[in-house]
């Protein structure tokens, strides 16, 4: 389920998958794929008798492949439309595209007029392009056929390290939608292997949000995405809002959110309930069971991150959310043996989240319209585990995440132990991780009181896989 990291370097190279032209250059790929595209601003210089011999370059505002009476003014028009100020140096010769020297992010006119003139003294070509910051909120990846695969403060070759982001092609365009803003169309990946950065501020030669950086057409590819979190971008924006994100794109009825993020400018997705009461929802970088603040009614969004998170480590973001009429909520897990368990309580259900109320039986409608809605789910995700709301009607999903659970029958953390320990739960989550903290090694929890087998409870033992089970 994971793009081919051997795919060879694609850049403007037709079906083929051969050059047209003997020693087709990197700057003249560079150039066929401006044709077509948006790419980082650049100009790009041969090695001449005289000195540097300026061969392409792509500006802001420019036509195509202007001329430039020197080095010197070249630079100084990239510096002009560079958005970071800075400019990158690559260097290669016309007989072996594989790079030489690299320079990153050369911060004056005169520095990077004096690396051409000594590179282009040893034989090589370089190219000169604006520096693009991808650690700017924006993400980098690599498309190919329906498949897009990205993560944040990385090159396109990120994708070659464990922690990215994998989605089909129409969810990635949608999910850069709700979070960006922008249609970053990614078509032209359909048939094709591209390497692309996405961006908040324009960036590049057609001042747009999307950078091409290679092409390659491919005949087929027959992989498909594999959607799972926590990954480096559900880090970024919360694990939390990315598990909703997937849950709209999906189709099942998510409540009208507003994402007020760390480091991406606030975003909305979902459908309006008709409410105009709305709850504060923390989203933690990862899945931090019941311990950061879920309310209803308005808080001060930047006190309550102060206040819960005051090192910038834990919160990604802060949820605003349309409120659900709540019959019934709960939750829903997959647990190890098949068996799918749906439990909650009338109304809104804190206390049974947070195992001080025993869940009750739900109807037969609700447990009916959960199930549904978890069939739907299945069909994208596989197993998943996720909370929801019944207004009456419908069930809303309030947080969503994939895989099943290890728990089986009463035993919600399978496994043997020396000794067991009992824990009251209504002592409360806290004590709980308190007592996890410090348990010895080969010590099992039993817990005492009505607790449900999909509440916080349940979830923070599984989550620190201690060998646990209900008395």
């Amino acid at each position: 389920m994971r793009i081919s990291r051997r795919w060879p370097t694609l850049t403007g190279i037709p079906a083929s998958g051969e050059d047209p032209i003997p020693g087709f250059r990197k700057d003249q790929k560079l150039d066929r794929l401006a044709e077509r595209f948006n790419v980082a601003q650049f100009v790009s210089f041969g090695p001449g008798r005289n000195g540097p011999t300026q061969q392409y370059a792509r500006l802001a505002g420019a036509s195509p492949n202007p001329a430039f009476p020197t080095v010197n003014a070249a630079i100084e028009a990239l510096f002009a439309r560079s958005v970071d100020g800075t400019v990158n140096i690559r260097s290669f010769s016309e007989s072996d595209s594989q790079s030489r020297e690299f320079l990153y992010a050369l911060a004056t006119i005169d520095d990077v007029v004096s690396a051409i003139h000594r590179i282009s003294s040893e034989g090589a070509y370089t190219i000169a392009n604006e520096t693009i910051d991808v650690s700017d909120g924006g993400v980098s990846g690599v498309a190919v056929d329906g498949l897009v695969e990205f993560r944040p403060d990385a090159t396109p070759r990120g994708v070659e390290a464990p922690g990215f982001a994998s989605l089909p092609l129409d969810w990635a365009a949608s999910l850069f939608k709700s979070v960006y803003g922008v249609n970053a169309s990614l078509e032209e990946a359909r048939h094709a292997r591209v390497e692309f950065s996405l961006h908040p501020v324009r960036r590049g030669w057609r001042q747009s949000h999307l950078i091409f950086w290679e092409y390659g057409e491919v005949e087929h590819f027959d992989r498909s995405a594999d959607v799972v979190w926590p990954n480096d971008f559900s880090r970024m924006i919360g694990d939390k809002a990315y598990g909703l994100l997937i849950a709209n794109l999906i189709g099942v009825p998510v409540p009208k959110t507003t994402v007020l993020g760390r480091r991406v400018a606030p975003f909305s997705f979902g459908t309006d309930t008709g409410s105009a009461e709305r709850w504060i929802r923390t989203s933690p970088v990862v899945q931090v069971p019941g311990k950061f603040t879920t309310a209803k009614g308005w808080l001060d969004p930047f006190k309550l991150v102060q206040d819960e998170d005051p090192d910038g480590t834990a919160l990604a973001s802060i949820l605003s959310q349309h409120s659900v009429t709540a019959v019934y909520s709960g939750a829903a897990i997959e647990g190890a043996d098949g068996e799918f368990i749906v439990e909650g309580a009338a109304g809104w259900g804190e206390g049974f989240m947070l195992g001080t109320t025993a869940p009750q039986v739900m109807p037969e409608d609700v447990v009916k319209a959960v199930s549904q809605v978890r069939q739907q789910l299945n069909a994208r995700l596989g197993s998943v585990r996720f909370e929801w709301v019944f207004d009456g009607v419908q069930v809303w999903v309030v947080q969503l995440h994939t895989g099943a659970s290890q728990s089986a029958g009463r035993a919600l953390v399978p496994g043997e132990a020396e000794q067991w320990v009992t824990f009251n739960v209504y002592q409360g989550l806290e004590a709980l991780r308190d007592l996890i903290r410090t348990l010895p090694v080969n010590t099992g929890i039993q817990l005492d009181g009505a607790v449900g087998r999909t509440s916080h409870i349940a979830d923070v033992v599984r989550k620190a896989n201690v060998p646990t089970r209900l008395l």
